[in-house]
Parts: structure tokens; C-alpha cells; sequence
């Protein structure tokens, strides 16, 4: 049975980007971007806010003949083999294959959509994530925490929203980064 999976890179103090709106601290390194490429190897569809959206859809055309960069070539497949939604009222249309536009987030659609998916849906975006937590239908939280306290930007979750979480897993990586993947408890 498919999943909706949030996962996100935030700063020790939980910021996903900083006050500038720079995120260049969380760059992952090589062993990570391996190891998310491996975490995104499951899922079918991205479902994705504007500004992740305009972020991501640098994939669809990421040069791919590098033999330096092999894991972001791997990402590169991964990304332009899913499907992907972006839910925007502001964005005027698309630039990827597979990518439908969507004006106003429904739970009861993406519940519907996970329960008929044969592969996990994944959620980002703060606010959409945020979105997605607060209706109750986010089934599994990973966190991926680098290495940097940045003071303040947009957080990676929202203010006033209560989990209980069922720890499943962590790992250190060598450059200080650190993943944990709960389950969120109904």
C-alpha cells in the first residue's frame, strides 16, 4: 500500500531555507544525495508546492553525461520517471512532462489518490506539507538535518501543529548530516 511520505533537508534548528531564502547550506553531499536518491527510488508521484516546484523542475533538463556527477544524473531519471502535481494559484502553467497544475489542495483527493497508488506519494513544499499535516493524511515524516544552525527563514514545519510520532530509523552520514523517518500516529 502506497504512502504520503514528507521529506525534507532543514537546518538544526529546523529551517529549510534561511532569512535570505538561500538554502545553499543544505546542499547535500555525495554520500547523501545517494542515499535520498534511494529514499526517492519508491516514489511514483511528487505532489509539490510553487516554489519547490520552480526549484525541482531544474531535473527535467539536468545535463546527464557527466560521469563526475552520476548521483545527480540518478536523480535526474528518478525525478522525470514520476509523476508530478503542483499546486499553485499564482503559477500560469508548467515546464515538465508528467506535471499536472492544480489551483487548490484537496486531502480528500490526495487520500484518494495515495490509496489507489501503487507507489509512494511524496509531499513537499512547507506550506503544502503543512497543509497536508494539519488535514491529518501524512503517513511518515523524514528528516534530514544538516549540520548548521541558520537563525530564522521559512521553517520546515509549521508553527502550532502537533505530531506524535513512532520513530522507525536514523543514520549519520560523514559529513555531520543526520536522517530520521518517523511514522505519524493517528
Amino acid at each position: 500500500m502506497a504512502q504520503l511520505i514528507h521529506t525534507t533537508i532543514c537546518s538544526v534548528d529546523g529551517y529549510i531555507s534561511d532569512a535570505s531564502g538561500s538554502f545553499d547550506w543544505a546542499a547535500p553531499d555525495r554520500e547523501v544525495h545517494a542515499f535520498v536518491n534511494d529514499l526517492e527510488r519508491g516514489v511514483g508521484t511528487y505532489l509539490l508546492g510553487r516554489r519547490l516546484y520552480e526549484t525541482m523542475v531544474y531535473w527535467e533538463t539536468a545535463p546527464t553525461d557527466d560521469p563526475e556527477s552520476d548521483v545527480e544524473h540518478d536523480f535526474a531519471r528518478i525525478w522525470r520517471a514520476a509523476d508530478k502535481v503542483v499546486y499553485s494559484r499564482t503559477l500560469e502553467g508548467v515546464s515538465s512532462r508528467r506535471t499536472t497544475l492544480e489551483r487548490d489542495f484537496d486531502p480528500g483527493a490526495v487520500t484518494r489518490l495515495v490509496a489507489s497508488a501503487d507507489r509512494d506519494v511524496s509531499i513537499g513544499g512547507a506550506g503544502l506539507a503543512g497543509e497536508a499535516f494539519r488535514a491529518g493524511i501524512v503517513d511518515e515524516l523524514q528528516l534530514l538535518v544538516v549540520p548548521a544552525v541558520v537563525g530564522g527563514g521559512t521553517r520546515a514545519l509549521p508553527d502550532g501543529l502537533r505530531l506524535d510520532l513512532e520513530f522507525l530509523e536514523s543514520r549519520r552520514f560523514a559529513g555531520g548530516t543526520t536522517y530520521t523517518r518517523y511514522a505519524v500516529r493517528r
